[in-house]
């Protein structure tokens, strides 16, 4: 059995998620019992602040060192939980001394499991607009659609303002439901991710307009627990 090295705090509201869903899926894979898993909870203010900047390369070492961290406290593997961080995960990857489960692949394969040709995603503005999404579904032939620049820039105001803060209002959920069914009408996507670890906190239902919704913590949470139990 493997120890996960968690990088958590971006924010706290999805990491006690990831911690609440890996101790479940291990004990309904297992029976009994609980996961080995170090937390190393990181500053979300100081990250959005090095991505507001641009400063990628420091946000890498700010990843790489907490990876280093957890790695010294005698992780095996480790992973982000979060999307946003992912900007920067092939840099990570290349610094840190454990190997790294990225949520962005695991959505993937879980695109391809489910049949998905396009897919909407939704999350922070540097999520919504990064390469780092399409890069790697586009590899696959699958298509990512990001709402349009306004939504990009509600959605990302409600993220950081609301979500992150655990502030979870029903006319934000109403108005994020709207934009998906939207999505769905306008740019004709069977699939909307949440690649935002708090999305699934507000939206909880599992379909949408017709569409599922991808969870990607739960996707990311599988992975883990699999590796965990390798």
């Amino acid at each position: 059995m493997k120890t996960a090295g968690i990088i958590g705090g971006l924010g706290p509201e999805s990491t006690i998620d990831y911690y609440r869903s890996i101790i479940a899926l291990y004990r309904q894979k297992v029976g009994d019992g609980y996961p080995p898993l170090i937390i190393n909870s990181l500053d979300v203010d100081k990250a959005l602040r090095l991505l507001g900047e641009n400063d990628l390369q420091q946000l890498a070492e700010y990843f790489a060192g907490a990876f280093r961290q957890l790695a010294d406290a005698g992780a095996d593997f480790g992973l982000v939980s979060a999307n946003t961080p992912h900007v920067v995960f092939d840099e990570v990857q290349r610094r840190s001394p454990i190997p790294l489960i990225s949520i962005v692949e695991a959505t993937c394969d879980e695109v391809r499991r489910r049949g998905l040709k396009a897919v909407s995603l939704l999350g922070t503005r540097y999520t919504m607009s990064g390469r780092f999404y399409p890069e790697v579904f586009e590899k696959h032939g699958l298509r990512v659609v990001a709402p349009s620049a306004e939504e990009q820039a509600e959605i990302h105001d409600k993220y950081v303002n609301q979500l992150i803060k655990g502030i979870f209002l029903p006319e934000t959920r109403a108005r994020l439901q709207e934009i998906i069914t939207t999505q769905v009408e306008r740019d004709r996507v069977e699939g909307v991710i949440l690649a935002g670890t708090e999305l699934p906190l507000i939206l909880k239902d599992e379909m949408i307009a017709g569409v599922p919704l991808l969870d990607t913590t739960q996707i990311h949470v599988k992975a883990v627990v699999a590796e965990i139990l390798s």
